[in-house]
């Protein structure tokens, strides 16, 4: 199930910069944060591809979503400047960002790549 992240869920589920000045992630399982907009028409079309991925990897990874609109700070954060971005964060070591709508495959390659989850 996909959920939405506020600044502060954010702080608590996937990095507390507040506190941190370094990396350090705060969750249990590998995530991915969809950073999108409303607005956004390639936003809009990754959107239920994210929703399918997330019930395919069910209990594997965590599926995030921030709305720059809403939650500009995290935005600023994490210097999105072009959306969609995605931050593919592995259990152990550092995030890696990707720009733009990809495809499935492109997805489920990272999450094996980047976050070493397999279905």
């Amino acid at each position: 199930m996909v959920e939405h992240l506020t600044k502060e869920t954010f702080l608590t589920k996937v990095f507390n910069y507040e506190k941190n000045p370094e990396w350090k992630f705060e969750g249990v399982k590998p995530c991915i944060i969809d950073f999108y907009a409303d607005w956004c028409g390639p936003c809009k079309m990754v959107a239920p591809v994210l929703e399918e991925l997330s019930k395919d990897f069910e209990g594997k990874l965590d599926v995030f979503k921030v709305d720059t609109e809403a939650e500009q700070e995290l935005a600023s954060v994490f210097g999105i400047r072009s959306i969609p971005s995605f931050l593919f964060v592995p259990s152990d070591g550092q995030p890696q960002m990707a720009l733009g709508a990809l495809p499935k495959d492109s997805f489920v390659k990272a999450f094996k790549d980047v976050l070493g989850v397999e279905k």
